[in-house]
């Protein structure tokens, strides 16, 4: 037995106790749970026994009334939970946390699950919630730096902290991160609110709830051969600021510039930490931190060492041309009530909030009991639960019509979420093996194109000879990463060149649209682009 399991078997055995917090629910459902008379019973019995719970009550679904193990049907389980959902909003209370365990044998499609409903309505969220997009050369120091951040803790000089974010099994053996990563921690009125366990999701949820400003990292990969996962974390996610990290007892790589031209392309703000100052002397420091200089200025950038010139200055002239440079150790300390300063202070960037929902999904997962989730950033609009949307475009250029379930951010369920977060969205009216990376989610009414080719003004910033008719790179917009043929006007471009230019998507349509930024590879060649115009949209019947 699990402890997992054994949790659900200790709440079972403490059974439904008069004046205790534990209800067992066999199922829900609305034609019968939701009438007249009988919900209003239902609600003052959750409110009671979240009462009865200092503010927390534990509902075991799929089990008989004196305990047994029944398990429901998936879709069962999943009305039940969209039931409870709305039983708790009627009782000023949310669901903070589902698990799920089969019913039964192992092959036993029948759901039980342990459902922790808290007092308090969904968490109100509002614009004091930045996201940092951490880059940087592998072993410079990003995931130790931010799990240092997040918690509060030392390393131990081994990249101990890096574990708190690190997702995969193989990642934690290497010590290298192989895809995107998240950490979240916040501010209030007495400074920092950090977390205890960030291995604990409810830890994650915590900060959501106590921190009156929320800052979440996106950490992204600094091996050279998953350098397409680190352009989809920057250009693929509605960041605010970048975060560029330089070891001390290395100094800027070509993966440091590299990382540099991405976030500078896509007109990020940055701050450059230069990291491990614990393992050299003040002279080495000192020379790396001027060759940082010498390539910001390469780059027509200006540096601001923010131990010489103050955080505010940095917070007030970031961006426009200036980068701020914090030097750091994560072993200690050096430098982190710095950058501690600096996001508590720096500015919501713009987000557009008034525009029609848009959301360009970037992971997927199949919850038991909760069917189909699409995470991703919301990239302008505002989300609510019940919401009906489309998903796509489909391989063959159509779109799904989809609901919105539940949302929730860092773990934590919110009702709502506006442009700039980042979020899980259950669907339903969807499967997700159908759901892919790069499809979007746009309102029920709002007629999307599914687009095969567009047009667009391009920088060609490396390439050994001339971009020519026919030319297939793979481009990153939003989180699409897809092979491209270019159409050069003119007939070709040339290293260091502006022009125009048709691009044409290889294999499959997407949604696009005028000014959105985006990044085009082949091997060291690189460039950048803006999407000027939609040449010719995908046709669902072709």
């Amino acid at each position: 037995m699990s402890a997992d399991r054994a949790r659900l078997e200790r709440v079972i055995q403490r059974g439904e106790e008069e004046g205790g917090n534990v209800e067992f629910k066999t199922r829900l459902t609305r034609e019968v749970h939701l009438g007249d008379g009988r919900m209003e019973s239902l609600v003052a019995q959750l409110r009671h026994r979240v009462l009865s719970g200092d503010g927390e009550a534990l509902y075991v679904v799929g089990v008989t009334d004196d305990g047994g193990i029944a398990g429901i049907p998936p879709a069962e389980f999943s009305e039940t939970m969209d039931v409870l959902s709305l039983l708790a909003e009627e009782a000023d209370a949310h669901i903070a946390d589902v698990d799920t365990w089969s019913g039964g044998d192992e092959d036993d499609e029948g759901l039980v699950g342990l459902v922790e409903v808290c007092e308090g309505g969904m968490l109100e969220t509002d614009d004091e919630h930045i996201v940092v997009g951490t880059a940087g050369h592998v072993d410079h120091g990003k995931s130790t730096l931010v799990g240092s951040l997040v918690t509060g803790q030392a390393d131990d000089g081994e990249g101990g902290t890096r574990s708190f974010l690190d997702v995969q099994p193989h990642e934690m053996e290497r010590g290298l991160s192989a895809d995107l990563s998240y950490g979240v921690y916040g501010f209030d009125d007495d400074g920092a609110v950090r977390m205890d366990n960030p291995h604990r999701k409810s830890d994650r949820a915590r900060i959501v709830q106590e921190a009156d400003r929320l800052v979440s990292f996106v950490d992204t990969v600094g091996h050279e051969p998953w350098l397409r996962t680190t352009i989809r974390g920057l250009v693929g996610q509605k960041l605010d600021y970048g975060l560029l990290t330089v070891a001390a007892d290395d100094g800027p790589t070509k993966t440091t510039r590299e990382h540099l031209g991405i976030l500078l392309a896509t007109d990020l703000p940055t701050i450059v930490a230069v990291t491990k100052t614990d393992t050299v002397d003040a002279e080495r420091v000192e020379t790396v931190q001027r060759s940082v200089e010498r390539m910001l200025r390469d780059v027509e950038k200006t540096p601001l060492r923010v131990d010489r010139h103050g955080v505010s200055a940095a917070v007030e002239e970031i961006g426009g041309g200036v980068v701020p440079v914090v030097c750091t150790s994560a072993v200690t300390g050096r430098g982190l009530d710095t950058l501690d300063q600096l996001f508590e202070a720096l500015p919501k960037r713009s987000t557009d909030t008034d525009g029609a929902f848009r959301m360009y999904v970037d992971r997927t997962y199949d919850v038991k009991g909760v069917g189909a989730v699409a995470s991703g950033t919301i990239r302008r609009g505002e989300i609510a639960t019940g919401d009906e949307l489309l998903l796509g475009p489909m391989p063959d250029g159509s779109f799904r019509e989809v609901e919105v379930r539940s949302i929730e951010m860092h773990y934590h369920r919110v009702d709502s979420a506006k442009a700039g977060r980042i979020v899980g969205i259950a669907l339903k009216g969807v499967d997700e093996s159908a759901i892919h990376r790069g499809m979007a989610l746009v309102p029920r009414s709002a007629q999307p194109t599914p687009v095969r080719e567009f047009g667009a003004e391009v920088v060609v910033l490396n390439h050994p000879t001339s971009i020519r008719d026919g030319y297939e790179p793979v481009v990153h917009l939003e989180t699409v990463s897809e092979a491209v043929v270019f159409h050069p006007d003119g007939g070709q471009l040339l290293p260091g060149d502006s022009g125009e230019a048709t691009v044409e998507f290889k294999f499959h349509p997407y949604l696009v649209e005028e000014g959105q930024r985006f990044v085009f590879r082949e091997g060291q060649s690189k460039g950048v682009g803006t999407v000027t115009g939609i040449e010719r949209t995908a046709d669902p019947t072709e």
